[in-house]
């Protein structure tokens, strides 16, 4: 058994027979849909065109929500229906990161992902998915694409069939005859101002509770002050208005009109494109709600204070490994403990972040153990527990045992420091995570913000003078590498428009302030300057500034990616 789904545009009404017939089957929560219909329009009246795509789970053969899932909540069954278990689900959201179709959402009832599950429970007695049954046009077409003899198998033989993002590898099998490319391409079609949801600012489901109490507050939640606002489709979370920045328009003809283009972008198929959407003036005139960013800022702070653990161990471990300055107890101390206070607060915002948080245990205890979750959650136990046993190695003077374990803690330090790197890989919907730069961005960042926290230490009265220069000479070191790096990733080669779209939106878009004056010139040359022209009594401010600067950029690399529509 295979199954799959055909959704015919050659008979689509665009009724929603569909999404309410799915609504009912499953109970789900008003704001949040498995099953939708996205409305597109082409040119101008009277000469106009409407065309409706069924968007819904994939059920890929390679499911990448599968792969990423912690718990085994998410996973694939027999007959290739990719199903899910609410009662094993911890609500890391990391699902929705590497869906690249939008098809789950948090429901804000369980608080646990959920998304189209075929309708394994009607299939298992015989049954077709609720959806196919009330569809008035038979625009829908389930059953197994193994066996050659379904209606299903026919079509596919018979017909040409449109798949979304083929290029990300996960083998979806929802296909569509007559499939409009400017219909499943998000980036392709404008928002308009009046399509249904297109005021939703502060997001559904998962965030809904927010904007209700923005509402109770008698707080407004949308004060559009300008033409990208009004243009652009809103989004954002926790109550933060992301409106689509006026930088990610452009015009690509000699009219008004504006389409969706990165500038500088060197791709002349993407102009070319952008022009002919504007010449069929096409535009969305019906979508589901925006489901708002969903890793926020303890996904972010978590990175950072991740890096500051790592690096604290890391910056005090290499001296002592290579033996060319001498490390006294103090600055050992100092190491192990801000270590240990960091992966702590590393550990409390991983649980934070978490919307079933009394479930973490589940990562430990209930593994899946593809998912770069589950080995990095055990990188940092493994790691918690090395520098637990060096904190007691120091206080009973286990000296025998201090090297061995020492070099072992710093293997785990560099795992914990770059795992993160790997489970960002496996979020495929979120293209500019796709870094082959960012395990040793992640390091040499933790070496950063570890020569930072120590330069800040560094600065009391008992610290030996080559303890200091050995930071001072690291943390330049470290900084323009870190920043070497940035710039690479940035403005590297992007494969995809996704991700173009996303560093325009770093580097000229609505993240350009905090990005180059947080992020590269208080965060990077500042320090640099301070470090080399200014006086010891200010090179903790270099080492404070440091740490801001990685901050800032750890927000809005986690955060920029989440802002591109993926439906």
């Amino acid at each position: 058994m295979n199954y799959g789904f055909i959704i015919d545009n050659r008979k689509c009404i665009g009724c929603h027979a569909c999404t309410v017939a799915c609504k009912a089957e499953h109970e789900t929560p008003v704001g949040v849909n498995r099953t939708w219909v996205k409305y597109i329009e082409k040119g101008e009246y009277p000469d106009t065109r409407r065309l409706f795509s069924v968007m819904r789970c994939n059920h890929c053969a390679e499911a990448p929500c599968v792969d990423i899932c912690p718990t085994k909540a998410l996973f694939t069954r027999t007959d290739g229906i990719v199903d899910f278990d609410n009662r094993r689900c911890i609500g890391c959201k990391s699902c929705m990161q590497a869906c690249p179709y939008d098809a789950l959402y948090i429901d804000p009832d369980t608080h646990t992902a959920a998304k189209c599950n075929y309708c394994a429970h009607r299939e298992e007695i015989g049954l077709e998915p609720a959806c196919v049954i009330v569809c008035p046009e038979h625009a829908i077409v389930s059953g197994n694409m193994d066996d050659p003899d379904s209606e299903i198998s026919h079509l596919l033989d018979t017909q040409p069939v449109t798949v979304r993002k083929a290029e990300k590898g996960t083998e979806p099998k929802l296909f569509y005859i007559n499939g409009d490319e400017l219909s499943l391409n998000p980036a392709l079609s404008r928002p308009s101002t009046s399509y249904m949801w297109s005021s939703q600012a502060a997001g559904v489901g998962h965030y809904a509770r927010f904007a209700e109490s923005r509402l109770i507050t008698g707080s407004e939640v949308v004060r559009p002050t300008s033409e990208s606002e009004r243009v652009g489709r809103s989004r954002g979370q926790m109550g933060d208005v992301e409106p689509v920045a006026d930088e990610e328009w452009m015009s690509a003809s000699g009219t008004d009109e504006r389409v969706l283009v990165p500038k500088g972008a060197e791709d002349a198929g993407m102009v070319n494109k952008a022009r002919e959407v504007l010449d069929e003036n096409v535009r969305r005139v019906y979508d589901v709600p925006d489901k708002g960013v969903m890793w926020g800022w303890p996904v972010a702070a978590y990175v950072w204070t991740k890096a500051i653990s790592t690096g604290a161990f890391l910056v005090v471990f290499l001296p002592l490994a290579l033996g060319f300055i001498a490390v006294d107890d103090a600055t050992q101390w100092w190491g192990l403990w801000t270590a240990l206070v960091f992966l702590f607060l590393t550990g409390f915002l991983l649980v934070k972040d978490l919307d079933q948080p009394r479930r973490f245990l589940y990562v430990l205890l209930r593994p899946q153990w593809k998912s770069w979750l589950v080995r990095g959650g055990y990188a940092l136990l493994v790691y918690s527990a090395l520098l637990s046993l060096m904190v007691a190695s120091e206080v009973f003077d286990w000296n025998t045992l201090q090297g061995p374990l020492r070099w072992l803690t710093a293997v785990f330090a560099i795992m914990t420091a770059i795992y993160t790197a790997f489970l960002f890989a496996q979020a495929k919907g979120r293209d500019l995570w796709q870094s082959r730069w960012a395990s040793l961005h992640m390091v040499v960042q933790s070496l950063a913000a570890g020569a930072a926290v120590g330069m800040v230490i560094a600065m009391v009265p008992s610290s030996a003078p080559e303890w200091e220069s050995f930071l001072r000479m690291l943390l330049p070191g470290a900084v323009i590498f870190n920043l070497f790096l940035t710039v690479i990733e940035l403005f590297g080669t992007h494969a995809t428009q996704d991700a173009r779209r996303t560093m325009n939106m770093i580097v000229a878009g609505r993240f350009r302030i905090w990005s180059w004056a947080g992020g590269v010139v208080a965060g990077h040359v500042v320090p640099l300057l301070i470090l080399w022209t200014a006086a010891a009594e200010l090179w903790p401010l270099a080492g404070v500034l440091v740490l801001v600067g990685i901050y800032i950029m750890d927000h809005i690399w986690v955060r920029a990616p989440q802002l591109v529509p993926l439906s």
